[in-house]
């Protein structure tokens, strides 16, 4: 604890120093203080990556690499293939080292991990601050989630924080506020040796005063409908203000081609569950889930066991 201590109070005051002083701080800071790697789906430039930076920045030195645009839903896809994968360092940016990557959110987290901590992975990784819902089934679509995932597939620690609102200029005070005493507490008592650990954090889009607290909860269920819509270019250029959104209107079609866009509704499957996450953030929770990279299903695992001897 005392070195905790040294590395938040002291560290930074003695950073500044020349000669053999500062050469030993920086080899202490580099044993003692926490390393940690950020990114995000909604790419380098949103307002949500920019304030979990700022929050983070209490708990030791950060690494940025985010997309260079924003990447809903990519799950944990990774950018295979020929395709140029541009990077660009962003000296101008802070707190932290930032940089950009046009790819994937976990591809973005697998490049930190290897062209930044090659000789050892980072304490912690933390992706986010997503303008939108992760809850429920939409943890299974999210690129937040799934950079998350990439993270704990390397045996980092791994979150994934979400704000229940949209918009570019969400405001994210409760979380600036709230996020770091969930950050220690999950911290503090993180089980060693658990293979995909990661946990998902939800908060809803409220004043800070009218949030209830916090319940650690299980992925609700849910799904979408209506999902295939009719190509309306101003509905979609309404959700990229300021460049916050890659808006593309694709290539011409061609003769006899239709264009849709995916969005849908949706549709609650577990209605009044008083443990699902999506909704008890409804209620004005902050909901924690942990998440797993194991799908096994180990109920039906011993199911089948049980009662299949020999095929």
């Amino acid at each position: 604890m005392l070195m905790k201590e040294i590395s938040f109070h002291g560290v930074a005051n003695l950073r500044k120093k020349p000669g053999i002083t500062y050469l030993c701080i920086q080899f202490l800071i580099f044993f003692i203080e926490m390393r940690i790697l950020l990114s995000n789906d909604d790419g380098y430039s949103a307002r949500g990556l920019k304030v979990l930076a700022r929050i983070m920045s209490q708990f030791g030195d950060l690494t940025v690499v985010a997309p260079k645009y924003h990447q809903s839903a990519m799950s944990m896809a990774v950018s295979l293939g020929m395709k140029k994968l541009v990077y660009k360092p962003l000296p101008e940016e802070g707190p932290g080292n930032w940089h950009y990557l046009d790819a994937t959110p976990a591809s973005c987290v697998k490049f930190g991990l290897e062209y930044f901590y090659e000789n050892r992975n980072p304490d912690l990784v933390v992706c986010g601050i997503n303008h939108g819902s992760n809850a429920a089934t939409a943890a299974n679509y999210s690129a937040t989630i799934g950079a998350t995932e990439e993270g704990a597939l390397n045996g980092c620690k791994a979150i994934g924080v979400s704000l229940c609102n949209f918009s570019s200029e969400a405001d994210f005070t409760a979380v600036e506020r709230r996020l770091p005493a969930i950050i220690r507490t999950l911290l503090d008592n993180w089980p060693e040796g658990k293979y995909g650990l990661l946990y998902n954090i939800n908060f809803p889009d409220l004043p800070d005063e009218q949030i209830k607290g916090v319940k650690f909860t299980r992925q609700g269920k849910g799904h979408w409908v209506r999902e295939f819509q009719e190509w309306d270019d101003e509905r979609l250029k309404a959700y990229a203000p300021n460049g916050f959104f890659k808006y593309s209107g694709g290539a011409p079609l061609e003769e006899g081609e239709k264009a849709y866009m995916m969005i849908g509704d949706f549709v609650d499957d577990d209605p009044g569950a008083d443990d699902a996450d999506h909704v008890l953030i409804e209620d004005g929770w902050i909901a924690v889930t942990p998440n797993n990279l194991d799908r096994t299903d180990y109920e039906d695992l011993r199911r089948l066991r049980s009662i299949v001897k020999d095929l």
